[in-house]
């Protein structure tokens, strides 16, 4: 009876620890639970900071609000200067000698074709990508040419001013001249030059290249770039930075806005300096 009972009692297995010792896992268990409250922060962590990326790219100015915030009439060309070398660190203003051929103001995004001097007696064929670029802008643009080596030598005159202007076309800037500008007036095609000069390019200048980085006016420009250009001048707001300096115009505007009766009321600007530090 003894060895029969023997045979059937049998240590107690202890499920709970995977094993015949008790306790000997338990450790392993509280290992497997701090991993399994580690990853769950990790996926929590991981969760917030996608949702806070989501909630940034929704919040992400379009370039049609980048254009329209710009375009405001308290965001003068002065104002986009300081906020560009106050957000990048550099200069964003084009040389002095970049002049309007009339009074207008334009806002749009670069379209850039380079062109560099040929021989005389060199006959072979050429892309014209600076005509390409002229067909192929989207409305809006602005047409940024730059004549390397050229600055005599007008890059546009009537017909390229007809077909920019027919396409929607912005305007054009120009290192380098432009002619036919009593035709452009009347076209009110709005163009910023260094020069005016009745040279055709026609013989002289080859094309380089489309929608690649141009150095306009001691600027480079890149293609998307905002060009804000006005009777003072050419500003290029680097694509990177514009939604800086939005911020920026509107934190200008702001303390522009409350300097204004203050210099009305005591008549002097050092007082309202003192309160709100613009300069």
């Amino acid at each position: 009876m003894a060895s029969e009972v023997s045979s059937v009692v049998r240590p107690r297995v202890d499920h709970s620890t995977g094993g015949d010792e008790p306790g000997k896992n338990i450790p392993n268990n509280k290992e497997t639970e701090m991993q399994k409250a580690n990853l769950r922060m990790m996926l929590c962590i991981a969760l917030m900071t996608l949702t806070a990326g989501l909630g940034s790219a929704a919040r992400a100015m379009t370039p049609d609000q980048i254009i329209a915030a710009l375009k405001r009439p308290e965001n003068s060309t002065g104002n986009i200067a300081d906020a560009v070398e106050e957000a990048t660190g550099a200069r964003g203003w084009m040389s002095s000698d970049m002049k309007p051929i009339y009074d207008a103001r334009i806002v749009g995004r670069a379209a850039t074709a380079l062109m560099r001097p040929v021989l005389k007696n060199d006959s072979r064929k050429y892309p014209n990508h600076i005509l390409d670029i002229l067909d192929e802008a989207p409305a809006g643009s602005v047409l940024v040419y730059v004549m390397q080596d050229g600055l005599e030598i007008a890059a546009m005159g009537n017909l390229m001013g007809t077909t920019a202007k027919v396409r929607g076309l912005a305007g054009a800037v120009i290192d380098g001249a432009v002619r036919d500008i009593t035709e452009l007036r009347r076209l009110e095609f709005p163009v910023w030059s260094r020069r005016v000069s009745p040279a055709t390019s026609v013989g002289r200048m080859i094309s380089v290249d489309k929608q690649i980085p141009v150095k306009c006016g001691e600027i480079m420009v890149h293609p998307g770039d905002y060009i804000v250009a006005d009777a003072d001048g050419v500003v290029v707001v680097p694509t990177a930075a514009a939604e800086k300096v939005v911020e920026l115009l509107k934190q200008y505007d702001d303390k522009e806005s409350k300097m204004i009766p203050i210099i009305e009321r005591e008549k002097s600007m050092r007082k309202a300096l003192e309160q709100y530090n613009r300069y």
